[in-house]
């Protein structure tokens, strides 16, 4: 119920086990008294959640950096799908505004929506296409023109799938602020005759130059083992994988796999998608594999995070295609509608995609940003009269980047037998990514999806009786972030309360294994994972030491009392306190930040005003606090992309 001194604040129940008075566990005995640091404004706990996910740096200055990558759309959109994700506080109906509202068609509306001066504009920029560009133009028809030509637009699904509004778009529309045409920074040059033969792996390995730190190559791990955690019939499915990285090179600055750290995996885009686009701009087949030279006039592109300056590198074609740009990830920019609109033979065609990239077309293009998820190939059938030059497709195609997965283990103690050697094994839970494509069928992730198909092969394999080791099923990896939040917190001693929903919870289990080897984790761990259906959706059951009913709390967003892991934080609001007060206490939040993490951040912070009689400003600033001392630590998940 809401509380009855503070608008938005929920009262935290009272159970049978609440004791106000005396916090449970009962160590230690005495709460030392609370320190209200200076009062942060509430609405700053954004920008302090946000900075606690963006971790790039190592605790120890010799281990290699990892440059942080830009969130795919794709995790936005899973986010805001993701039911369990984004279980809000009930509000009174006439209070609920719509979080999508549409974009303005009209040029006064944007500037009553933006206000006067940049400032306003910058705000919305990442929302939009980031340039600075909206400033919406009226489409006027030309005076000159005696005839008015309609826009006769394409007839084909992919084209219908994109719901363009266009308006009184004609032929003839004046269109202003067009998009000056890319510059052209990719060439395929033809090798000599004197040039060495040329090896690709590339269906299994990624070229040399695909190194996320130099001059560390990407390391290919064996699949040692994998299975699906979820049962049939789950609305998601999520697998586990044994990784084999028993000869991964050693690296500067004594780095090691470590508890709570996440491994990159450089996923390649899937050979049907690199084959429809090679169709769709007709290039031939017996050059498609052909060795190339690549030359560039600057950037990083085709490297992960190489310096930025020229290459001439040898390739090919299906290497470009499937290890360096991303085909699916990103919403379409517009220099690609530019370039599409220069290489479009059909006067409709090209007018519509010019139209995109202009003034006129802004609220259009923004609808296109943030509608249904855009792939280039969709984009290629819905404009068949556009086949632009591979080279200078992929100039204006974002890089294809790693995506990264939280060890689900302790890796220090991880070991297999084989023979009279022990492999070092290193584990991780994948849930795989879906959305609608434009055909009706589903459209996996880049990451998720090759990670799935690997493991179908590994269990069909062994469904027919077959080894699946002689398959030598590889995963492109490298040791990624084990300097992030979860890993750098993480601490023998002390208790903590582990809360994840989904995939979230696989770093956890590693947690749980470690303070296994040292002691009993029964009132020192508490575990609170969220699912959707404990029949179907449970992953990792039975997998958390012998103790496991006494420390872990089931939480059903579909079965059961129908709760989401922020109900169980209130649940257990006199334990939250608790473990905030403790010298050595944690809290570790694992799963989407944009809905699960800021529900149980809004419980902890109800538990704070309840438990502590503190207003919404201190209770803000006691919270903040908290994280700046390492005791409250939420991250979003690896494991979905």
């Amino acid at each position: 119920m809401a509380h009855p001194n503070l608008k938005g604040h929920t009262c935290c129940p009272e159970t049978a086990t609440s004791h106000p008075h005396d916090p449970i566990p009962s160590e230690p005995k005495v709460i030392s008294h609370i320190h209200v640091p200076s009062i942060v404004p509430i609405e700053h706990l954004a920008d302090s959640s946000a900075n606690s996910v963006n971790y790039t740096s190592s605790s120890n200055p010799e281990s290699p950096l990892t440059p942080a990558t830009e969130p795919q759309i794709e995790d936005y959109l899973e986010e805001l799908k993701d039911e369990d994700a984004i279980a809000i506080d009930p509000v009174p109906l006439h209070q609920r505004r719509s979080l999508l509202q549409p974009v303005p068609s009209d040029p006064k509306e944007v500037k009553q929506l933006l206000g006067e001066g940049e400032e306003n504009r910058r705000l919305i920029e990442k929302a939009c296409c980031g340039k600075g560009c909206c400033k919406l133009e009226a489409l006027e028809l030309d005076p000159e023109s005696k005839d008015h030509l309609p826009v006769i637009v394409p007839d084909n699904d992919a084209f219908r799938n994109l719901q363009l509004k266009l308006g009184a778009l004609s032929l003839d529309s004046k269109l202003t602020r067009t998009l000056d045409l890319p510059a052209e920074n990719v060439a395929f040059v033809p090798l000599n005759d004197h040039s060495s033969p040329y090896e690709t792996c590339v269906h299994t390995h990624p070229p040399s130059f695909v190194t996320p730190h130099p001059p560390y190559e990407v390391f290919p791990a064996r699949v040692h083992h994998a299975r699906e955690l979820t049962k049939p019939g789950a609305e998601k499915r999520t697998y586990h994988f044994d990784l084999d990285v028993t000869d991964y090179p050693e690296e500067g600055g004594n780095v090691d796999f470590v508890v709570g750290g996440a491994i990159g995996v450089c996923a390649p885009n899937s050979d049907e998608i690199i084959d429809e686009v090679f169709d769709l701009l007709g290039v031939l087949r017996f050059v498609r594999d052909k060795p190339i030279t690549l030359r560039t006039n600057g950037g990083r592109w085709p490297t992960i995070w190489g310096d930025d300056m020229p290459r001439e590198l040898i390739t090919t074609r299906r290497e470009v295609l499937t290890w360096c740009s991303d085909l699916q990830s990103y919403p379409p920019t517009k220099p690609l509608f530019r370039l599409l609109a220069e290489h479009a033979g059909a006067p409709n065609e090209k007018q519509i995609l010019l139209y995109l990239a202009s003034a006129q077309g802004q609220a259009a293009f923004c609808d296109l940003r943030a509608g249904p998820h855009l792939t280039i190939t969709q984009l290629l059938h819905a404009f068949p009269s556009s086949k632009p030059p591979l080279s200078r497709l992929v100039s204006v195609l974002s890089t294809l980047m790693p995506r990264f997965y939280s060890l689900s283990q302790d890796p220090s103690i991880s070991c297999q037998r084989d023979g009279t050697h022990c492999r070092r094994i290193i584990e991780m839970a994948v849930t795989v990514h879906e959305n609608p494509n434009w055909r009706g069928g589903p459209r996996k992730g880049v990451g998720s999806g090759f990670m799935e198909r690997t493991a179908q092969k590994f269990i069909a394999a062994s469904d027919s009786g077959v080894d699946p080791r002689t398959l030598d099923l590889r995963v492109p990896m490298f040791r990624g972030l084990m300097a992030n939040p979860l890993a750098r917190e993480f601490c023998m001693e002390g208790p903590m309360m582990l809360v994840g929903s989904g995939v979230g919870i696989a770093p956890f289990r590693g947690f749980v294994h470690r303070r296994l080897k040292s002691e009993n984790v029964t009132n020192k761990v508490w575990v609170v994972q969220g699912i959707r259906d404990s029949l179907l959706d449970e992953i990792y059951s039975g997998d958390w030491g012998v103790q496991e009913q006494r420390i872990k709390t089931i939480v059903q967003s579909r079965g059961g009392k129908h709760e989401y892991v922020q109900d169980a934080v209130r649940h257990q609001a006199d334990l939250v306190w608790f473990l905030l007060n403790a010298l050595d206490g944690r809290i570790f939040v694992c799963g989407s930040a944009k809905g699960m993490g800021e529900g149980v951040e809004r419980a902890v912070l109800d538990v704070i005003i309840d438990k502590g009689k503190l207003n919404g400003d201190e209770a803000a600033a006691f919270l903040e606090g908290k994280k700046k001392e390492g005791q409250y630590i939420a991250v979003s998940c690896h494991g979905r992309a």
